[in-house]
């Protein structure tokens, strides 16, 4: 009994983890030749949206106010001004244009793939994925373990969970995989109700703390006194404003996974996937109101909490470290009111991270089982949540959930896809010849790189969190590319009316057809050839072939469409042209295709292959050749399973 019911349980299962591809946004569903494709989506206004990447990117005044005191002091209110120049000058204005010329969610790391073929350019695109999930996994963690040190660090709560952030924080961690596992829109309501109530709560925070500010007159007057004894003149304040400013880059966080998740931006009516004209409309949008507003909270956040607090409450194990806001919240409007907002922090706090996960689950399986460097299931939503949240439990643990650990690595992984966001736009703007554009980019891009290659000097430790991720990535996929070596990856077989006729006229008789590596392609090589496998199989004179020529493109690619093209030669011989990015793979899919198609089963002959095994085998892997007749033979073993129904492979 136990045997019949197992079956279908394990089956709801395999469909429930399955359901929904996270392709998301793109029409027409994946190429995989086992992936169902899912349903467009359907979109949210770009508002609601903006909410899910804004767990992230407002998130951070929770502790960005304590950041920018603690690395510029007095001078703090003029670096954020900095800081918000360079978001609206700088990162805003890329991030739009990258918004038109990446519309599905790849983001600038799609725009730099253009530029790179080969295995240059996948192991340029999977480096650049590193800095992502460095970017987007830190996020998740790092996020978390500051939602639970304000949790342990409320007055009220501060003896009952002492010890136990690690637990709390790999809750908070889990809970956040749950809400993806139940499904994504319900991510982008819990976004929207968490924003809404911490940005309303900011705004009363923020105007109390200006209230006290312009009716304690004497706050601004000392402020403007201590910094002039301190810094001597505007100049001098200004330069180490620049100065401090790379250890501010935190305050940038969110605008890639505002591109990451423009394809849940709804559009409209009339657009379509080539030009999905209202989406790009409103994802302009979205980033330019998320960096207004944040822009707004920085400048006036800073302001206040450098008058209202005295410095040593912001230095390590002080009331205000960490928590500037919350202790203005405690200090000017009570207890109560200062829970509340304790709470609403902690909550969006745990929440960033849902604009991280949506990130990582719209771009990861856009490169790597494109590569075939990740398995089918990659594909799926839900699956990928569970294999994120439990990286993140590992990083959590690692970093023994500390904000500050894995602060380098998260400025590191914002800067580097900055960076990579600048060089792409101004690359994008050369090319359309667009020269003031292509000089504005080119400043900005020098702006993040420098501060970039600042953060990196003082805090190398980013590097090497961002080349453990690297290193990581890049030894998965190879190893997932390896294990699928011989599947068939040929997503669709397409013939010409040309080869097509060759077919018909085939399925009459013995199909044959000879795997020819194409030379001059002269009368004699198509005569001694046909000489040749006569020969080697001891086959009669009036045997007929068909050739089949394939010419690799790129090797570096996984799975893509074959199109078969019939021509005839010196009025003679009949050749089969493909392309493809291998020649093994390509020839099993036309032999199943065909036999398929006729009801008959074909017959290809080879010839060995000289060279070592393993060195014939790296050629495979590597640049889609090498020794094709038993490769072949494994794609056809691997795809039919049936030894009756598969083609006949003969190596002579």
């Amino acid at each position: 009994m136990a045997t019949t019911e197992h079956p279908p349980s394990t089956g709801r299962l395999r469909a429930w983890m399955l359901e929904g591809l996270s392709d998301m946004g793109k029409s027409g569903g994946h190429t995989g030749p086992h992936a169902q494709p899912e349903p467009p989506h359907k979109g949210q206004r770009w508002w609601r949206v903006m909410c899910l990447t804004g767990v992230d990117y407002f998130s951070t005044l929770g502790y960005q106010p304590g950041i920018a005191a603690l690395a510029a002091g007095l001078v703090s209110p003029i670096a954020t001004i900095v800081l918000v120049l360079v978001t609206l000058a700088g990162a805003l204005p890329v991030y739009r244009r990258v918004a038109e010329e990446s519309p599905h969610g790849e983001g600038s790391i799609a725009m730099l793939e253009r530029l790179l073929s080969f295995w240059k350019g996948k192991l340029f695109v999977l480096t650049l994925l590193g800095f992502a999930a460095t970017d987007f996994l830190i996020t998740i963690t790092l996020s978390a373990a500051d939602a639970s040190t304000h949790l342990v660090e409320n007055p009220h709560l501060t003896h009952a969970l002492q010890g136990k952030q690690m637990l709390i924080t790999l809750l908070l961690v889990a809970l956040l995989g749950a809400v993806f596992l139940k499904g994504f829109l319900e991510a982008i309501g819990v976004a929207f109700a968490l924003v809404g109530v911490y940005l309303a709560l900011n705004l009363v925070v923020v105007a109390v703390g200006l209230y006290h500010v312009i009716t304690a007159e004497h706050v601004v007057t000392d402020w403007t006194n201590a910094l002039t004894v301190q810094h001597g003149n505007i100049f001098v304040m200004i330069g180490v404003a620049l100065i401090v400013f790379p250890k501010l880059a935190l305050g940038l966080s969110g605008f890639e996974t505002g591109v990451a998740v423009m394809p849940h931006v709804k559009g409209d009516p009339g657009d379509t996937e080539e030009h999905p004209t209202g989406r790009i409309r409103d994802a302009k949008k979205l980033l330019t109101t998320a960096a207004v507003i944040m822009s707004c909270f920085l400048i006036t956040s800073s302001f206040i909490t450098t008058l209202l607090i005295p410095e040593k409450d912001f230095q390590p194990g002080g009331p205000a470290n960490g928590r500037a806001l919350a202790y203005l919240a405690h200090q000017y409007l009570g207890g109560a009111f200062g829970t509340v907002y304790d709470v609403s922090t902690i909550a969006i706090l745990w929440f960033a991270g849902a604009s991280a996960m949506a990130g990582l689950l719209n771009l990861m399986p856009r490169y790597l089982p494109r590569y075939g460097m990740a398995p089918h299931w990659a594909r799926a939503v839900r699956p990928m949540v569970i294999v994120f949240t439990l990286v993140a439990f590992l990083v959590t643990w690692i970093f023994d959930a500390n904000v500050d650990k894995q602060g380098g690595a998260y400025a590191t992984g914002v800067l580097v896809l900055i960076s990579s966001a600048a060089i792409a736009v101004t690359i994008a703007a050369r090319k359309a010849g667009q020269r003031r554009w292509t000089i504005g980019f080119a400043v900005i891009s020098v702006v993040f790189l420098y501060t970039t290659v600042v953060n990196v000097i003082e805090r190398p430790d980013g590097v090497k969190i961002g080349a453990c991720f690297i290193v990581g990535i890049i030894l998965v996929s190879l190893l997932s590319r390896l294990a699928r070596a011989f599947e068939l990856r040929v997503t669709s077989v397409t013939l010409d009316p040309l080869a097509e006729r060759f077919i018909r006229d085939m399925a009459s008789r013995k199909m044959r057809f000879i795997a020819n590596e194409p030379g001059h392609r002269d009368k004699a090589e198509y005569r001694d050839k046909i000489e040749q496998i006569r020969a080697d199989n001891d086959m009669p004179e009036q045997e007929d072939f068909v050739f089949v020529e394939v010419t690799v493109t790129d090797p570096s690619e996984f799975e893509a469409g074959l199109t078969v093209r019939g021509e005839v030669l010196h009025e003679r011989y009949r050749v089969l042209t493909l392309e493809s990015a291998s020649i093994p793979n390509a020839l099993a899919a036309l032999l199943l295709d065909v036999r398929d198609v006729t009801g008959c089963t074909p017959h290809i002959y080879f010839e060995w292959t000289e060279g070592s095994p393993f060195a014939n085998f790296l050629r495979f892997f590597l640049f889609g050749q090498g020794e094709v007749a038993p490769v072949t033979r494994e794609v056809l073993r691997e795809a039919e399973p049936d030894r009756e129904r598969r083609p006949r492979v003969h190596t002579g």
